[in-house]
């Protein structure tokens, strides 16, 4: 038989979870989650709706953004064991200087209307973590305002065409003058993609003030609190920015754009060009005689045309076809370490992340996006023990297949 005995408190008091109430909330909530989804449902529930929506959504059927996840959830990778995995290195050469991570931050429109603390907070997570950070032409900070604000940081600026020329050559002298190394010349984006969401939500930039979000207010008061105590919302950028995205993109941005203005911007522009918006082998060709340092296979997060082919699926062919000399990156639908080691793994010389530090900077401000720095690292850094591999050099095609 079982002797009982009264247990003492030495042994009782090591069990209890119990801890005093704290007034770091956020920091609280956001160290219970374990992975990104768990700070997408913490946004969800932080952010009104019709601005989630606006960074959770995509054109149309979404089916673009759908199955781009669809593909990385059918990646297989094929371990090795029995090898000796106490030191690994998850550093990579981005464009000639090193990033900490295989991925970087990419460039996103509004992020103020996210989170009040905006770009600069973005920034700062990148600086903070080695990591490369691209600044929209539609961002809510200007390019001054951000280099100063965050001296030190890698700062790369995406860049939209222009109707006006004049307009075009300004930004990037601005950006010049600023010590910006990289443009990204994003070329998707002749018309504005229909995303539903905003118009069922009515979205405008700045949002408005309507019975509807008045409602909305007594949900999220510190939402509005801080969007209403801070400087206006705005494209710090763009002189004229009324309406919709959609209305917006289509009234300013430039639907006659050719590989002569890739030319125009190389002849305005000595630092690195990469073009985003990739979505086709033959295109990706074409772009290996214009100049560039790089490609991003990129559908614009599904956010552009519906039914959209999938990045992923696309890097193979596309990295037989350019050659070693053109570096190839892509985003799109990436929301893990695993997903991140998934496109390193088919050729990607390294990936960019939108929707994952939004997601982050919606839950908790600056401390949201580091979480989700932290999340991702330690994914990564995990899986690539357990695949066998101490280096990303070692994340071959050989390693990896769709199922």
């Amino acid at each position: 038989m079982v002797k009982r005995r009264f247990p003492r408190p030495s042994e009782i008091l090591p069990l209890i979870g119990f801890s005093l109430p704290s007034l770091k909330r956020t920091e609280i909530r956001l160290s219970k989650a374990a992975d990104l989804q768990d700070i997408k449902r913490i946004a969800r529930k932080r952010t009104p709706r019709a601005v989630f929506d606006y960074t959770d959504g995509a054109a149309g059927s979404e089916s673009s953004l759908n199955r781009a996840r669809e593909v990385f959830a059918s990646v297989e990778f094929s371990p090795r064991v029995l090898r000796d995995v106490t030191e690994i290195d998850t550093s990579i050469d981005l464009l000639g200087k090193p990033n900490a991570l295989p991925f970087a931050f990419a460039a996103t429109g509004f992020t103020r209307m996210m989170n009040y603390q905006g770009e600069i907070a973005v920034a700062n997570v990148a600086k903070k973590y080695g990591l490369a950070y691209a600044l929209s032409t539609l961002g809510t900070t200007s390019p001054e305002d951000l280099a100063n604000s965050v001296p030190g940081a890698r700062l790369w600026f995406q860049f939209y065409m222009r109707r006006d020329t004049e307009l075009n050559e300004q930004l990037v002298e601005r950006v010049r003058k600023m010590g910006y190394e990289t443009i990204i010349l994003t070329v998707d984006t002749v018309v504005g993609g229909s995303r539903f969401r905003d118009v069922r939500n009515g979205l405008t930039i700045p949002p408005k003030l309507s019975g509807k979000t008045l409602l909305d207010m007594a949900r999220h008061p510190h939402w509005w609190m801080n969007l209403l105590t801070t400087a206006p919302l705005e494209f710090a950028s763009l002189k004229n920015s009324g309406g919709t995205v959609q209305e917006l993109i289509n009234k300013i941005f430039d639907p006659s754009i050719t590989v002569k203005d890739i030319e125009w911007l190389r002849a305005n522009w000595d630092g690195k060009i990469l073009v985003k918006g990739v979505q086709s082998v033959e295109d990706a060709k074409m772009l290996t005689q214009s100049g560039i340092d790089g490609i991003i296979l990129s559908t614009h997060g599904g956010r552009q045309l519906d039914k959209a082919p999938v990045p992923l699926e696309l890097l193979p062919e596309v990295k037989k076809a350019v050659g070693k000399e053109m570096k190839v990156f892509l985003d799109g639908g990436v929301m893990s370490g695993s997903d991140v080691l998934a496109a390193i793994a088919f050729g990607a010389d390294a990936v960019f992340i939108g929707r994952a530090y939004l997601y982050g900077i919606m839950a908790g401000g600056q401390k949201g996006v580091e979480r989700v720095v932290e999340i991702l690292k330690n994914e990564i850094e995990t899986n690539m023990r357990l695949l066998g591999i101490t280096s990303l050099a070692e994340l071959t095609p050989e390693r990896i297949r769709l199922r």
